[in-house]
């Protein structure tokens, strides 16, 4: 490897949503930004979580100095225990975000031997070649971060996920300072965030949601009924200062939603006013009016608490007509059925439905609008870009956004996939070899968590063609079959079709065993083999479909 050759290399979240994990890699040295998962999309039947494949870094684990985290969403930190037990390296984050590593480490009983070293915006800390600064910046959870990452052939901004809010409900403004004294230096690599590139304008404040929540809280004659994602405080905070001023309660409801609320208090992020909460149990018989319900569980997942509470299977809410439901979250593509189904139910419960797009609004994005994404280019003025966390056509659009800046001293953008990975020298910046990545499947109830591609391949199989189950009892002296075949047979045919189509099935069954040989006869494994070709081909003739044929052979 050549002496002074710096390395991007993108595991994840390039050109998709989520999985996002990037490694910088100068000489033998690498660090690892973030560590995410996504939720799987349809085709991946039966799988609970993905996360990206760590090939790269275990082929290079003793060169791998630490993993840096930039904020405590999913997409970023889902994937932290599975790569910490391939790869024991220390983790650095925000207070905020390791606690929220703790949890996951605790329900994979890693805890003990991981090393979180926690750190604040301003600190920097040094890994062999490279000396990192932490930034604050603003999103929609508390403490996110960016990063400079100061390497041998100059500095490398990462943004982490981020917007501009001028007016944080915490006070804490994005510190945009840091970053233009970094541009003013000299910025040798930026890579950031493209979730929000097609929003003209600017994202607005986490404070925009409030007058549309003070109408609701003014207007509501009953129940209020909020769900919004378990790690916005800064949304949750404004619900509990409304409630306070408007003399309700509030309940949290949902394993997620309790577990972040008590961290974020815990760590003084979030400051809930004396005699404020209400028990769980205590909802019901509380005076409706008197009543604010946070619940987790805006995805409208199966088993989560709001889908529970849609339809009247949570043992301490049930909704009644004139109690107000507030969807207050972003709708993540893939999940708008879902969220549909759940939304229906509340509404035939008689429950008022409020969600999607409206002014005031009732969510607002975490994420950059063109103009604050224009404003942090003009700042950091980088040599090199390379746009991240986006669709392949939103990290074009962020590239052709930049593209005002050649006159600044931009020399190149690259939009990079997953894999593909960007060489910097003294010479230049162009593109590298890719590196192995991929996808893997988790699925937490099997043996071995990890999905092999070939069972997925199998579930689809099954869910789409159905299986057929012909079982053949053989004498094991004689090799005579002993009685006709029985055929079992589910997802496969209807009721109306069955009895014909597997009466020539168990034909074609003997037919096989009958042109078989004495010596197939009694290979129980050639004779499987011989039926299962024989009774596919049939199948697929008669039904132009392929159900998954597993023979039985019973010795008797």
């Amino acid at each position: 490897m050549a002496e002074k050759l710096l390395q991007v290399i993108p595991l994840g979240g390039l050109g998709e949503f989520g999985m996002n994990c990037l490694a910088l890699r100068y000489g033998d040295d690498i660090v690892v930004i973030d560590a995410g998962m996504m939720f799987p999309d349809a085709e991946l039947l039966g799988v609970d979580i993905v996360t990206p494949d760590f090939t790269y870094l275990e082929q290079n684990r003793d060169k791998v100095r630490g993993l840096i985290l930039t904020h405590g969403h999913e997409d970023h930190i889902g994937a932290v225990p599975f790569l910490l037990s391939e790869i024991d390296v220390p983790v650095y984050g925000s207070e905020f975000t390791l606690a929220l590593v703790e949890r996951r480490l605790e329900e994979h009983e890693m805890a003990e031997q991981v090393r979180l070293h926690r750190v604040k915006p301003g600190e920097k800390v040094t890994l062999g070649p490279f000396e990192i600064e932490f930034i604050h910046v603003t999103h929609s959870i508390v403490q996110a971060l960016a990063l400079a990452i100061r390497t041998p052939l100059g500095v490398v901004i990462h943004t982490g996920d981020f917007k501009i809010d001028p007016t944080p409900t915490d006070n804490e403004l994005f510190d945009l300072h840091t970053l233009a004294e970094y541009g003013r230096r000299g910025v040798l690599l930026l890579l950031s965030d493209s979730t929000n590139v097609d929003r003209p304008g600017y994202t607005p404040s986490e404070r925009a949601v409030l007058p549309r929540f003070e109408e609701i809280f003014n207007r509501a004659q009953r129940r209020i009924v909020i769900t919004c994602f378990s790690s916005s405080v800064h949304r949750i905070q404004q619900i509990l200062d409304i409630a306070h001023a408007s003399g309700r309660k509030v309940a949290f409801l949902g394993r997620s939603m309790l577990s972040c609320t008590e961290i974020a208090h815990s760590l003084g992020l979030l400051k809930i006013p004396d005699n404020l909460l209400l028990r769980p149990q205590d909802i019901m018989s509380a005076p409706p009016h008197r009543v604010v319900v946070v619940v987790s569980g805006t995805q409208g997942e199966p088993m989560s608490a709001m889908s529970r509470v849609a339809v009247d299977n949570h043992k301490h809410l049930r909704l009644e007509r004139g109690d107000v439901v507030v969807h207050s979250a972003r709708i993540i593509p893939g999940n708008e059925k879902a969220i549909g189904r759940m939304m229906n139910h509340v509404a035939r419960r008689g429950a008022e439905v409020v969600a999607g797009q409206m002014n005031p609004p009732v969510h607002v994005s975490g994420h950059a609008s063109q103009e604050e994404l224009k404003l942090l280019l003009n700042l950091v003025r980088p040599r090199y870009f390379v746009p991240i966390h986006g669709e392949y056509w939103q990290m074009s659009k962020h590239a052709a956004l930049a593209a005002h800046l050649a006159d600044y001293g931009l020399e190149d953008t690259f939009v990079l996939e997953t894999g593909q990975t960007l060489l910097i020298d003294e010479d230049g910046a162009r593109r590298g070899e890719s590196v192995p990545v991929g996808r893997v499947c988790i699925d937490s109830g099997s043996i071995d968590e990890v999905v092999e591609d070939m069972v997925i391949r199998d579930r689809r199989h099954l869910s789409e063609d159905g299986f057929l189950i012909p079982i053949i009892a053989i004498d094991k002296h004689t090799g005579r079959v002993e009685g006709p075949p029985e055929i079992v047979t589910r997802g496969f045919v209807s009721p109306e079709e069955r009895a014909d189509l597997l009466a020539a099935a168990r034909d074609v069954v003997i037919r096989t065993i009958e042109s078989s040989t004495s010596e197939e006869r009694s290979d129980w494994g050639v004779i499987q083999e011989k039926i299962r070709a024989d009774l596919k081909r049939f199948l697929n003739k008669q039904t132009q479909r392929r159900p998954l044929v597993l023979p039985v052979i019973l010795e008797v």
